[in-house]
């Protein structure tokens, strides 16, 4: 891991010894979010053998976040995985990590393979009066409203920062050709489900997943579980040609 005072810049999470890594992940943070807010969700998917990276927030530096992203996304020669793992490589952004990563796909960022969509921002800015209603439209995890709280390098304030125009208008759903699975909680007030609905529809290959009862973040969520089960078997998919793995036999 490489640290910023207390602030990681960029986190890793590896793959148990003794297993061959069967993908990488890379994680992008939402406005006001670091690379170890992830950790949670990094530990999971490195548990199922996936080496998982998040980078910085690319509100703060853009141009730092891409930098972190492409030598993520460099592919050697061969299929054996390098320091930052094998293919598949998929992006996994929240917020307007989301956005971001759908932006590098839709300009055709070498070396992406797929993306992992959670709370994907519409454009709509809301303020947030508090931090702790910034905390209601975020999670609602109880751990991980303690977490956050207790953590000083997490920007308070930061939703209400607006979304960045030409983000919004750079990341065209019918310019990106990577599968994409989106996971948006039912419940956003932030990025309401209805307003998505269109975007994800204009993809030639995403699919939508709502979380019931689900706020904003749906990776750290109090059904962080399920979305990361879910993220999971679309990983698990894309390994294997995209085709379905599992089939409910009706007895």
């Amino acid at each position: 891991m490489t640290v910023a005072g207390a602030v990681p810049v960029v986190a890793s999470w590896s793959e148990p010894e003794g297993l061959k890594p069967r993908g990488t992940v890379v994680v992008v943070p939402g406005r006001g979010e670091h690379a170890g807010v992830y950790e949670r969700l990094g530990r999971r998917l490195a548990a199922d053998a996936y080496r998982v990276w998040a980078v910085s927030d690319p509100t703060v530096d853009e141009a730092r976040t891409r930098a972190q992203v492409r030598a993520l996304l460099e592919t050697a020669p061969s299929d054996e995985p390098g320091e930052a793992g094998p293919p598949p490589r998929v992006l996994v952004g929240s917020d307007t990590g989301a956005l971001f990563a759908a932006l590098l796909a839709a300009e055709a960022t070498p070396g992406i393979d797929g993306l992992v969509l959670a709370g994907l921002p519409t454009g709509r800015d809301r303020s947030t009066a508090d931090w702790a209603d910034e905390l209601v439209l975020r999670t609602s995890c109880p751990t991980h409203r303690g977490r956050l709280t207790a953590d000083d390098g997490v920007r308070r304030g930061a939703l209400s920062a607006a979304v960045p125009t030409a983000w919004l208008d750079g990341a065209q759903p019918a310019s990106i050709a990577v599968p994409v699975l989106g996971l948006h909680g039912a419940a956003d007030a932030l990025s309401p489900l209805d307003a998505v609905r269109s975007w994800y529809a204009e993809l030639p290959r995403g699919e939508l997943v709502s979380i019931a009862g689900g706020v904003h973040d749906a990776l750290n969520d109090a059904t962080h579980r399920t979305a990361a089960a879910t993220a999971i078997l679309f990983l698990e998919r894309l390994r294997l040609g995209e085709g379905p793995i599992a089939h409910t036999e009706m007895l």
